[in-house]
């Protein structure tokens, strides 16, 4: 299995980029396959407000990164990463942060999101994968994440933790009230704590030129 001891860098060229949205015609690009996921699981009272940009997209501390095919520029997928540095976290509307986590440089993973395409797991895990070197290099020490059951096992296998193991779900109200499983990951401690996990390698020894954080 791939661990620490995994020895040189590799080089990975990937189908697909994943940027930073700046410009209005690409966070709406972003905007449109989050819409269009979402649809795909709620119904269409709930995802109307989805249609365009959220405030929080434009918010400062916020970072919404768009996956774009390299065949024709279509949008694969996006999530938005929100910081603490400006205001609370969205989560915190309907979720105490404990003590040991309250008042540190936080970040929370919302509105993740990717399209029907035959490379949808490796565009969600890439961009998670940007999210993580995005907060370590902006100085976060814990990643939040709420999710729904199947999403919560798979952020599970990247080795996320419940915040309060034994909690269960809750109800999120930016979330559309829907219940959540509220998870973390510490930024400081997750290249040893995932020193056997099989994606290691893909991780930390692998560097991926389509991944444009600036």
């Amino acid at each position: 299995m791939p661990g620490a001891a995994s020895a040189a860098r590799q080089v990975e060229r990937l189908p697909f980029t994943v940027r930073v949205a700046h410009a209005a015609q690409d966070l709406q690009k972003a905007v449109d396959v989050r819409h269009a996921a979402y649809a795909r699981h709620l119904p269409a009272a709930i995802t109307q407000g989805l249609r365009s940009p959220e405030p929080m997209d434009h918010a400062p501390g916020v970072a919404v990164l768009l996956a774009e095919s390299k065949v024709d520029g279509s949008a694969l997928g996006t999530l938005r990463i929100q910081t603490n540095r400006y205001q609370p976290l969205a989560l915190e509307q309907s979720f105490d942060l404990p003590d040991w986590m309250a008042g540190a440089p936080c970040a929370e993973v919302t509105r993740l999101a990717v399209a029907q395409a035959v490379h949808s797991r490796v565009v969600k895990t890439v961009m998670l994968k940007a999210a993580y070197f995005w907060c370590l290099r902006e100085g976060v020490r814990f990643v939040l994440v709420a999710a729904r059951t199947p999403l919560d096992r798979q952020y599970a296998r990247l080795m996320f933790r419940d915040i309060y193991p034994g909690q269960g779900f809750v109800p999120l109200a930016y979330a559309f009230n829907l219940p959540h499983r509220v998870m973390y990951c510490q930024i400081a401690t997750a290249r040893d704590d995932g020193a056997e996990h099989p994606l290691y390698d893909f991780w930390f020894n692998t560097d991926h030129p389509d991944i444009d954080l600036d």
